[in-house]
């Protein structure tokens, strides 16, 4: 799904278009993607072509939603000043951002195919146009986090459906991934609240503020750990019980911390949530 790039000094289209590309798929987000994909593949015990057609899938789909996002919002962001938007800024021209979405469309669609049926009509249908969804239109209404549920929750289904047995994933991983989306979501628009406020961007964080976002991206992704927690069948073992430990302390610390502090910790419980899904 989208995120907010690095900040970065302007760099000419024509000296560094494919720095300029780099920058635009909104790269941190494309790679925490594409890598807990690759995590959830090793975790159900795909084979290796397996492994690297569904991987494969994913990055190319988060590329065209990183792109899509950089074009649609160029004006907007122009409005603002964004500096680390790379269109907008003019890193990189527009119509050759437009081809690499061509590109990585078709890239997509044929690795999701061979990942099988089933996989490809989850990938396309739910993840990929999610993504798109958002950047169309949702993400300026109170139901921006619809999509980063639906995506994250799909991944686990994405990769056990590209797997030898054709298999749909436990309740509980959807469940997780759905919650640690919508975390995510909420996570991601915190330093951009003030900018979307001048471009009229009114989607679920803006509407909550940034007080709240916090506390309820920390609830959201506690939740998510205590789904991976005791979701799968037996004993939660161990090291489990205590990841959850760490999640309630770090959910206290997002409500009574102050500055940035807030923040980091509710981005800690993320990461646990990512290793409790992939281990669990």
């Amino acid at each position: 799904m989208p995120g907010r790039p690095g900040p970065d000094a302007a760099v000419p289209a024509s000296s560094a278009p494919v720095l300029g590309l780099a920058r635009a798929c909104h790269p941190g987000p494309t790679v925490a993607v594409t890598v807990l994909t690759a995590l959830l593949a090793v975790a159900l015990g795909l084979p290796r072509s397996a492994l690297l057609l569904v991987t494969g899938a994913v990055l190319t789909g988060q590329l065209t939603i990183g792109w899509s996002n950089d074009v649609i919002d160029a004006a907007r962001d122009r409005v603002v000043g964004r500096a680390d938007k790379p269109v907008a800024s003019g890193q990189v021209a527009e119509p050759v951002v437009r081809v690499a979405i061509g590109v990585a469309g078709l890239l997509c669609v044929g690795l999701s195919l061979a990942c099988g049926w089933r996989s490809a009509l989850v990938h396309l249908g739910l993840g990929v146009a999610s993504g798109w969804a958002y950047n169309l239109g949702l993400k300026r209404t109170a139901w921006s986090a619809v999509p980063y549920a639906v995506a994250f929750g799909a991944l686990p289904a994405v990769v056990s459906l590209a797997g030898p047995g054709r298999q749909w994933p436990p309740p509980w991983m959807v469940l997780t991934g759905a919650l640690l989306g919508v975390g995510a979501h909420l996570l991601n628009a915190l330093p951009d609240l003030a900018d979307d406020a001048v471009t009229g961007v009114h989607g679920l964080p803006q509407r909550l503020g940034a007080r709240r976002v916090r506390v309820v991206a920390a609830v959201v992704l506690l939740a998510g750990s205590g789904v991976a927690t005791f979701g799968p069948a037996g004993r939660a073992p161990f090291w489990a019980l205590l990841g959850l430990g760490l999640c309630l302390v770090l959910a206290v610390a997002t409500a009574v911390l102050r500055g940035r502090l807030p923040f980091d910790a509710a981005v800690g419980i993320a990461l646990v949530d990512v290793v409790a899904l992939v281990l669990r």
